[in-house]
């Protein structure tokens, strides 16, 4: 294993060192784990909360900022926040309005969350949970029970995070977040491992010309393994997946995000292949955005996100985000 790292044991912490460094637009406890913006909490605002374990960077740390999260909650690699943690991220941001809690939908996120948002409750803050299980490529796996929650969390924490920061009530963040979870669908492939650092070997092994379809954020299997085809052909496996899981009969919002590993010319290619399949399939593009957003590590694969896309979700995509990894119209 060859990594830019001090100890394993000491890599999230003197990560989270590293991004208060080169934030300093944003507020980093370090003692409490969480990351939230300056100017928290806002009166008045819906806070939102993510979070989940490391690797999946700039996923959640990376969208805290105006018009997308209001703070996350880092746990340590792939492993969730635990509760005080998230219980501490959802004081910091509660403006009176209450908090909606983004959640991933893997079995320790979902309980760690459940559990911090009930100790919110006995301190009179309100919250709504809100979970993501995108993932059209198995009905559980390995560490979730029903489909895990992988691509769509960025679109659903840039769409809620752009309707909380126009004044909407808690009921109308936690409704856009559901509503975008609900016309999501995502599919991902994984052409080599992703390597923790504590482990220091990839996390399973894969032939040389073989792929894991299918595959989760952590490395958990997939639908199966099968040999390397061309990226075309691919592309099209998983669009069709995406597209009989969901009813897709309008514009939709394009998410092609590499997990890691894969560098952007090969990513800006399945893009193009994508919108061909999608303009053969009568599925027309209103956005989409290319690059590695919510990642495994140093996974070698990508991901594609569909989401049937309204007119008021299209109008909240567009709105100004100001984030260190998402950024535009401010």
């Amino acid at each position: 294993m060859k990594k830019f790292i001090n100890d394993p044991a000491d890599v999230v912490a003197q990560a989270l060192d590293g991004f208060a460094a080169a934030h300093p637009e944003l507020r980093v406890d370090t003692a409490q784990r969480y990351i939230a913006r300056a100017d928290a909490p806002r009166p008045g605002k819906v806070g939102l909360v993510s979070g989940g374990g490391s690797g999946h960077e700039p996923l959640h740390a990376g969208f805290v900022g105006a018009g997308m999260l209001d703070a996350a909650c880092p746990g340590e690699i792939f492993t969730s926040p635990v509760p005080d943690q998230i219980l501490a991220a959802t004081r910091a941001v509660d403006g009176g309005a209450g908090v909606v809690h983004i959640v991933k939908n893997y079995t320790g996120d979902v309980l760690n969350f459940q559990l911090a948002a009930e100790l919110a409750a006995d301190e009179g803050i309100t919250v709504e949970t809100v979970l993501v299980d995108d993932d059209v490529a198995v009905q559980d796996s390995t560490w979730t029970a029903g489909r895990r929650g992988t691509g769509a969390t960025l679109l659903v924490e840039k769409i809620a995070g752009a309707r909380a920061e126009e004044g909407g009530g808690l009921a109308e963040v936690a409704a856009a977040a559901r509503e975008v979870n609900a016309a999501s669908g995502s599919f991902a492939y994984a052409l080599t491992a992703a390597t923790t650092p504590a482990a220091g070997r990839p996390g399973f092994e894969l032939p040389g010309d073989e792929i894991e379809a299918g595959v989760g954020i952590h490395g958990e299997p997939g639908r199966h393994r099968e040999r390397l085809r061309p990226a075309r052909e691919l592309v099209r496996t998983a669009l069709d997946a995406i597209l009989a899981a969901k009813p897709f009969d309008g514009p939709v919002i394009l998410l092609v995000n590499g997990l890691g590993g894969t560098p952007l010319i090969e990513l800006y290619l399945i893009c193009g292949e994508a919108a061909r399949y999608l303009a053969e399939r009568g599925v027309p593009i209103a956005r989409r955005l290319v690059g590695n957003y919510v990642t495994s590590l140093d996974m070698a694969g990508m991901s594609l996100t569909l989401c049937r896309a309204t007119d008021e979700m299209i109008r909240l995509w567009d709105a100004p985000v100001r984030t260190p990894g998402l950024r535009w119209g401010a």
